[in-house]
């Protein structure tokens, strides 16, 4: 049986999912697709439970992986950072190293293990 990857985008209660036959393709999808929402995707100030949470606090879209073995993806926040994470359920961010951008950084971990 071949070994495929899934890339899922959630978005304001939308998801979207693409399947690929490598982690590589997954993962150039996900930045792709990421890097164009973050020229557009906003979010402002939000009250929610008496307390005031900032645009950089909020998940704008998360692009999640899995496949065989991996378990990742990216939250674009809602001023337009974009952080890395490992894991699913017990979500780990990923600090980039050097120069790295949050895809490298994500590709390093992903692809690594």
């Amino acid at each position: 049986m071949a070994r495929s990857y899934s890339l899922t985008l959630r978005r304001e209660g939308d998801s979207e999912r693409q399947r690929f036959a490598t982690l590589e393709g997954a993962l150039d999808a996900l930045e792709t697709e990421i890097r164009a929402m973050a020229q557009t995707v906003r979010r402002t100030t939000t009250k929610s439970l008496g307390r005031d949470y900032s645009p950089d606090q909020l998940v704008a879209v998360r692009a999640e992986i899995s496949g065989p073995g991996v378990r990742g993806g990216v939250d674009l926040r809602g001023d337009g950072s974009v952080e890395p994470f490992s894991g699913r359920i017990r979500r780990a961010v990923i600090e980039p190293v050097d120069d790295e951008n949050p895809y490298e950084a994500l590709r390093r971990v992903l692809i690594s293990d």
